[in-house]
């Protein structure tokens, strides 16, 4: 019997005689590790990002939001008031704080400089439920709601396009036309988890809003309704009486269609479980499938392989070579084949995990886990294909293996 690294020397020295097919023969393993790991690392990022842009909500919030795409037809209005809010802290136990709000894009012009931002229109509320704060100046008040008060808060973006060389408290800029007067800036946030400016906006108050810069006939409309309750606990409780509350106020019969949504963390974080299942299984669907087929590549290569070399096979058992070494011999090519497509395969999944991101604006996440798991799977499939070409190697006749021509 041949020792081991002799074995090994020879099936080497073999796969080296043959470097365009024995790389043919890998490129298989490659594509089919280097789509696991990229698929896995692009599924990881966007599942941060995701968890990131919830968590930047809060952990107890609750969004809602007029669905026109389900509207009753018997009497409903099909979008949120002053008063729904209103109604919901008044009546609604559990909950922290409401931010009715009016969204709106809009362009700011102060003397020769304009800027195109949003605008969101809301009451005092608004900074402690999205968790906002003051750098210098002063927030919006209840006064300033209740007259309608033609004052606004900026962002640190808006700041710093309007106002580069100085202070912006005080001064006179114009939403849309209509003349506002800075009373403060926020704190900057920086980017968000998706990589948009999340400084890039304005604060007014939402009376201001409805009167001057949308102008909806429907007297006291808003855009929708921020919630921030009292614990995560408490989110389902508020969600389902807000929901009864908001049906009974928009006069929904039963068994119609409600023409508004209500959206809380703990759903956004059962609908990524769920999303992140199918993505797991998609992505476990893709790797046996190419790994699978990459595969198939290696046993067909080494049945040609084994076909081609049957006189060295002859050979080689005349001078002394015993089944088992044929077999480990053909056996150690798949093999090495294989873990040296994993390798290629895991440098190349990591290229493509970063130019997918491009088109996902999320980093990809690599981890140690899937990157060894790809590895150790592209081996196991060598060791699987690689056997049966091996097997048959052993099995041939020294005498007719030395025939052969």
């Amino acid at each position: 019997m041949i020792a081991l690294p002799e074995v090994f020397t020879a099936s080497v020295t073999a796969l080296r005689r043959n470097k365009t097919r024995s790389m043919l023969t890998a490129l298989g393993i490659i594509i089919g590790v280097a789509a696991v790991i990229a698929a896995f690392a692009v599924g990881a990022g966007a599942n941060k990002s995701i968890d990131e842009q919830i968590s930047s909500f809060g952990s107890n919030f609750i969004m809602v939001f007029p669905d026109r795409s389900s509207r009753s037809t018997m009497g409903s209005r099909s979008y949120l008031t002053d008063e729904d809010a209103e109604a919901i802290a008044r009546e609604v136990s559990g909950i922290d704080a409401v931010a009715p709000m009016i969204n709106l894009s809009a362009t700011v012009v102060y003397e020769n400089t304009n800027w195109d931002t949003s605008v969101v229109g809301s009451t005092a509320d608004y900074s402690y439920v999205q968790d906002w704060s003051i750098a210098y100046g002063r927030d919006i008040n209840q006064s300033d709601v209740r007259q309608g008060a033609k004052v606004i808060v900026i962002g640190s973006t808006v700041e710093e396009k309007l106002f580069p060389d100085t202070s912006a408290l005080g001064k006179s800029i114009r939403v849309n036309k209509i003349p506002f007067t800075v009373i403060g800036v926020f704190e900057a946030k920086g980017l968000s988890a998706m990589g948009s400016d999340q400084d890039d906006f304005m604060l007014v108050p939402i009376t201001a809003a409805q009167r001057r810069l949308v102008r909806w006939r429907e007297a006291g409309r808003i855009g929708n309704i921020y919630i921030k309750g009292v614990s995560m606990t408490a989110l389902n409780y508020i969600q389902n009486e807000t929901e009864a509350l908001l049906r009974e106020r928009h006069r929904i019969m039963p068994g119609e269609p409600d023409d508004f949504a209500v959206r809380n963390v703990s759903q956004m974080l059962e609908a990524r479980r769920k999303t992140t299942t199918i993505m797991s299984m998609l992505l476990g669907s893709i790797a046996f499938i190419s790994l699978v087929v990459g595969g198939i590549g290696i046993m067909n290569i080494m049945l040609v392989s084994v076909t081609e070399r049957t006189r060295e096979i002859g050979i080689r058992m005349a001078v002394g070579a015993t089944e088992r070494d044929i077999r480990m011999q053909f056996l150690i090519e798949a093999v090495v084949l294989s873990m040296v497509g994993g390798t290629l395969g895991i440098i190349v999944g990591v290229v493509a995990g970063y130019a997918l991101s491009t088109f996902t604006a999320a980093p990809p996440v690599f981890t140690l886990v899937s990157i060894m798991l790809a590895f150790v799977f592209s081996a196991m499939v060598g060791v699987g294909f690689g056997y049966y070409p091996a097997y048959k190697a052993s099995l041939l006749n020294p005498i007719d293996a030395l025939k052969y021509e």
